[in-house]
């Protein structure tokens, strides 16, 4: 090792000390039980052990993919992801967008602070809140309608009509102010002459946004829009399973709540990671095309 080796060394060992508690967790926790996925090719005994098991190829794959039990549960998962990207996703960014234009900058930091609590929130609390705020007996919603339009009360947790919108809108109101924060970041670094110059030549506030306020948006919208996408197989397990009721399993099984109906209660754990590593699978084949369709079309991605 040469002298200039030895002092780019001692100059970044000190980062590389900071690091490795990061790298180390990840390793031990990401990818060393990565190698329990090969239990999807074997029929797994809690007795026999993970390499004990007999193996036996691609039985649960094509048990799973033949099962109309699973699409019924991949088009529910499909679904509510499709509600939570097209309301869930853009909910931060027009709450940004408007929180932006607030002039007084007391009210502005008051609603910015109370919109990030629900995000501290667990979700056996904002269940809780659900249930109470929609109870057919007692509930906010239903005494109003009463009182205000004289509708009879109205079941709305049992509902499949309606259930769906219950759960995308719980997660709006738990989590728009907290994936708010890196659009306000991001406004916040916007040139103020920019604004000057735009205001000068008789822009609208409205042109402002359009033209210059959501132009610098767009790499941050593109990146998160990216990691949204490669969950698309994949749905929050604590949000559905608390919320959702037997009346409603029809519309509300989804990949998660399947999973651990048939792998945790009924034990069938060579199963359930089979449809695992499909489900990881699949999300890393759409992010990687939706990565591709992006930096083709807006030249922006994540790699």
């Amino acid at each position: 090792m040469n002298a200039r080796t030895r002092i780019k060394l001692r100059k970044t060992l000190p980062l590389y000390l900071l690091l490795s508690p990061a790298v180390i967790s990840l390793f031990l926790f990401n990818y060393i039980p990565m190698y329990g996925i090969i239990i999807s090719f074997k029929d797994y005994s809690i007795y026999k052990g993970v390499l004990g098991s007999p193996w036996v190829g691609w039985k649960y794959f094509d048990y799973f993919l033949h099962d109309p039990t699973f699409w019924a549960v991949m088009r529910n998962t499909l679904i509510i992801n499709f509600y939570d990207l097209v309301f869930g996703f853009t909910a931060p960014v027009i709450f940004a967008l408007l929180v932006v234009e607030i002039y007084q900058m007391r009210f502005k930091k008051a609603i910015q602070t109370i919109s990030y609590l629900p995000h501290f929130l667990s979700w056996v609390v904002v269940s809780g809140i659900a249930y109470q705020i929609l109870s057919p007996t007692d509930g906010l919603v239903n005494l109003f309608l009463q009182d205000v339009f004289g509708i009879e009360p109205i079941h709305f947790m049992m509902k499949e009509s309606i259930f769906r919108g219950i759960l995308v809108a719980a997660d709006i109101w738990k989590s728009v102010g907290w994936s708010a924060i890196l659009y306000f970041a991001v406004i916040v670094g916007i040139d103020k002459t920019l604004y000057e110059a735009a205001w000068i030549d008789g822009a609208s506030r409205v042109r402002q946004l359009i033209h210059i306020t959501l132009p610098h948006m767009v790499p941050m919208i593109v990146l998160l829009l990216l990691l949204r996408l490669a969950s698309m197989f994949g749905i929050g397990f604590e949000r559905v399973f608390l919320l959702q009721n037997a009346m409603v399993y029809d519309v509300s099984d989804v990949i998660s709540t399947y999973i651990y109906r048939i792998g945790l209660v009924k034990a069938q754990y060579s199963l359930t990671t089979a449809i695992g590593l499909a489900q990881s699978v699949l999300g890393f084949i759409l992010l990687v095309l939706s990565n591709k369709i992006s930096k083709k079309s807006v030249g922006l991605g994540l790699y």
